[in-house]
């Protein structure tokens, strides 16, 4: 409503409570106050608490610019507003902004917003309740336009003086440069929106902790999760980007089956917060070192979150993006405001986008990619606010972080990147609505890269962002899904890293065929298991060595059959244990030192250090499974050679050197073997976890490299030890074909295993006697070969005879579509492709 409606009145009522709003009122209240007021009508009930409170509605903002006589002031000031002009757009919203704080808020109505207030006060039991006031713009929170942080929000206001001009504040805040263009961008007219102020409870989050939430994975739009993150303090941190927050990540279907489905929880950098000042307002304190290194919100906290998540998403229909916070006094949680997600509702999913390189060099920075782009332009280099009128569109924008006052510039930039933030600070936020690629997080781009360096910037590859020096061709391909063939077989995934599967979720596949574990081991958690198991022993002996050098090894137990926290090494002049490995190892004690610093390092919060490996093993597993759920995703067993292992921190303290490692110690010899056992031990742990805890049944699992049907009963005897019993809850346990025994003794192998999975790029090295690794053999033969092709031909036909499961895996069907159609031929059950082939792949078989 304006003031030109013949309606408009200023008897209209100027303050409605919560209670008296519903979903309806965006006109009357804006779409925050709006959303607010329908959850407290219709979701309290549910059990989702939502502070109370009051709102001065639409007709209070126009009686204000009425009796001010501002329509025509503001008019005046627009008609010399030039859009293109970042100097204009700056002198406008501070002529706005100045004349509304200069002007007085009517008699009338200030009485109203005492007289409520105190209301207000009174029905809390405390005088100068301190309350949150928030501005709530008719045009907000609607489902293409969010107006997130465009306006201000002014937090631990108290008693009417301050509560006055915290609303003239407000007001005046519809004005702000970044309001004005982000209003440019979405086609809105300046002088017909009105500004609802929100007079709300406010919650002592200083005491306790507070964050955001939404209903879907920012990054892909996959829709099965909540994402929750959490900070100390008042959770205006977060969208600064100053710190990092804690995230959880919660499986909806299995959270709604009762399931404790935390599937990643990453502990984030909160070194400082928010919190209340005495006169009012807030401050920023410290963060003890000790809390620093604890989860800001617990797993019960975050699982209600995400349950009240999924209640406020059916509610509305939606995906939502929430802000919350927790009482400290109190130990409530509360939700303090609820808008439609904007960006990945917004998406197309009828069409898969994928951005490519076409050649990557080695990046200059990493960081937290936000979208799945790719940028690049000439770098600029902005250190405040004040320098944005130097910025020119299409500039690559590095800084340190950047607020709602920046969105100006952001709406013109090739892509952002910026030193400190998570993914739901602003400079993600409006970046991802933006649709610009951004990397947050990066640590120091604005020491490295200079200003005019050529530069590019890379979403495109999951989790990680990485920035490349000069300008790196790269191409756009897209697909229509609902040109994919139907084919008589299932198109399955090969998948390694967990952070790129909730995106390749949408390809059209029927399950992952291939999850392999290493990628997680090497990437995630980085330490060798045995290192991480001898922990103890491994830290005391880094205290209490005394040689310059010593020959070591460590040990399950010494000769006399002790504990290995007893006696793991043999040292110089030391007969009494026996070595590990044939080899010894000459380790000075300052390398020792160094190795245990860096597990202390990747494992601080955790004092049980098997539990890091158990939990970061879990969460990457559980995270494939997840962004699949119900689809069928087959696990495999860790399949590290030995060189590989050695690679991780501490390996060389417990592996061997090989000279042939494709041929050695690895897959399945591995997970009996007395010394390496208790490593597998673990990875069973996390397996039952992601479906025990997490509630992922679609799990399977897999052994890789199993040379003999012996080897095959003692691994299943220790699978089954750790609690994964084959047919239980659905478990079903395959074995890679890749060997030729697996091929010669199928039919005995069968009896033991619920079904094959071909492994062709190993099969094909040992049917050939090609070493994988030497390149150069390579002409000689591949998976088309004859001899490769009759050993896959029969693993088909014996597993089709047994109705047991029956896939491939390896690269071959990726790389070779004949290869692919002459194993539809043959009737296999599924092929396993790369996420970069399935597409390519699927239009390719459909056209035979």
């Amino acid at each position: 409503m304006t003031p030109q409606d013949d309606t408009y009145s200023i008897m209209e009522k100027f303050i409605l409570w919560l209670s008296e709003i519903s979903k309806d009122d965006i006109a009357l209240v804006g779409g925050k106050n709006a959303s607010l007021g329908e959850m407290y009508c219709n979701l309290t009930a549910q059990g989702v608490r939502v502070p109370n409170g009051f709102a001065l509605t639409a007709g209070a903002y126009w009686h204000f610019i009425k009796s001010n006589n501002l329509d025509k002031t503001l008019a005046e000031i627009f008609s010399k507003f030039n859009k293109r002009s970042l100097a204009s757009l700056q002198k406008t919203g501070k002529l706005c902004r100045a004349v509304i704080l200069k002007a007085k808020i009517p008699q009338d109505l200030q009485e109203e917003i005492i007289k409520n207030y105190q209301m207000f006060c009174q029905r809390s039991g405390q005088a100068n309740l301190s309350a949150a006031v928030r501005s709530s713009a008719t045009a907000e929170d609607l489902k293409g336009a969010s107006f997130a942080g465009a306006m201000e929000t002014f937090l631990n206001v108290r008693g009417n003086a301050q509560l006055l001009l915290a609303v003239k504040k407000c007001l005046a805040s519809l004005f702000t440069d970044r309001s004005i263009a982000y209003r440019e961008e979405k086609g809105f007219e300046h002088l017909k929106i009105a500004l609802s102020v929100g007079v709300l409870q406010m919650v002592r989050s200083d005491l306790a902790s507070s964050g955001v939430m939404f209903t879907l994975d920012t990054e892909s739009g996959f829709r099965d999760v909540v994402v929750i993150n959490s900070i100390y303090g008042i959770g205006e941190l977060i969208v600064k980007g100053r710190i990092t927050p804690d995230e959880f990540i919660i499986h909806k279907p299995t959270l709604e089956q009762g399931f404790a489905s935390i599937i990643v929880k990453n502990l984030g950098r909160k070194n400082v917060k928010y919190v209340f000042k005495e006169s009012g307002g807030l401050k920023e304190s410290a963060v003890a070192k000790t809390e620093q290194r604890k989860f800001s919100l617990t797993d019960e906290d975050a699982l209600t979150l995400a349950r009240w998540a999924i209640k406020i998403e059916k509610h509305y229909g939606f995906a939502q993006d929430i802000e919350w916070a927790k009482d400290g006094k109190t130990g409530e949680l509360f939700i303090v405001q609820a808008r439609p997600e904007t960006v990945q509702t917004e998406k197309n999913l009828a069409v898969f986008q994928e951005y490519e390189l076409k050649k990557a060099p080695q990046p200059i920075l990493t960081g937290i990619a936000i979208g799945s782009k790719i940028g690049s332009g000439q770098a600029r280099i902005i250190t405040s606010v004040k320098g944005l009128a130097r910025f020119r569109r299409g500039e690559v924008l590095i800084t340190k972080m950047t607020d709602p006052d920046w969105v100006p510039a952001i709406r013109l930039a090739g892509a952002v990147i910026t030193d400190e933030g998570g993914r739901t600070c602003h400079s993600a936020i409006v970046s991802r609505e933006l649709g610009i690629p951004c990397i947050v997080g990066a640590g120091k781009a604005s020491r490295v890269i200079k200003t005019g360096d050529e530069i590019t910037v890379d979403c495109s590859a999951g989790a990680v962002g990485k920035v490349y020096k000069g300008k790196v061709d790269y191409e756009i391909k897209e697909y229509r899904l609902s040109d994919t063939p139907k084919l008589p077989v299932k198109i399955m995934l090969n998948i390694a890293a967990p952070q790129t599967a909730f995106a390749n979720s949408f390809l059209p596949t029927e399950g992952v065929g291939l999850a392999r574990e290493e990628f997680i081991i090497a990437e995630k958690i980085k330490i060798h298991p045995l290192a991480l198991i001898h922990y103890v022993i491994l830290s005391q002996q880094a205290k209490n060595l005394t040689a310059p050098a010593v020959i070591l090894r460590v040990l399950p137990k010494d000769l006399n059959g002790r504990d290995p926290s007893s006696a793991c090494w043999r040292t110089q002049g030391d007969t009494a244990c026996r070595i590990l490995r044939p080899n010894g190892l000459r380790m000075t004690k300052s390398k020792l030192q160094s190795i245990i610093k860096k597990i202390d390092k990747l494992t601080i919060e955790y004092k049980d250090k098997k539990e890091f490996f158990v939990k970061e093993l879990a969460e990457g597993v559980g995270q494939i499974a997840a962004a699949f759920w119900p689809k069928p995703v087959i696990v495999r067993f860790s399949d590290f050679k030995t060189n590989e292992y050695r690679a991780l921190i501490g390996g060389e303290l417990f592996e061997p050197q090989e000279e042939n490692p494709m041929l050695g110690w690895r897959g399945a010899s591995r997970y009996y073997d007395e010394n390496f056992k208790p490593a597998f031990l673990l990875e069973c742990a996390a397996i039952k976890r992601a479906r025990d805890v997490f509630g992922l049944k679609n799990i399977k699992v897999m052994v890789p490299f199993c040379r003999t049907i012996e080897e095959a009963k003692q691994v299943m005897a220790i699978i089954g030890e750790a609690g994964l019993k084959k047919g239980w809850e659905g478990l079903e346990v395959y074995m890679m074909a890749e060997i030729p025994s697996n091929v010669i003794l199928s039919e005995q192998f069968l009896e033991i295993f619920d079904g094959m999975s071909i492994g062709s790029n190993d099969l094909t090295q040992l049917v050939l006697g090609i070493d994988r690794d030497n390149g150069g053999l390579g002409y000689i033969g591949d998976e088309r070969n004859e001899a490769v092709k009759e050993m896959i031909s029969r693993v088909i036909k014996i597993c089709r005879e047994k109705n047991k499961y029956c896939g491939i895996c390896g690269q071959a069907p990726s790389d070779f579509p004949e290869f692919a159609q002459w194993l539809i031929e043959q009737s296999i059950e599924s092929i396993s492709l790369n996420p970069d082939s399935v597409l390519k792949t699927l239009l390719k078989l459909g056209e035979k």
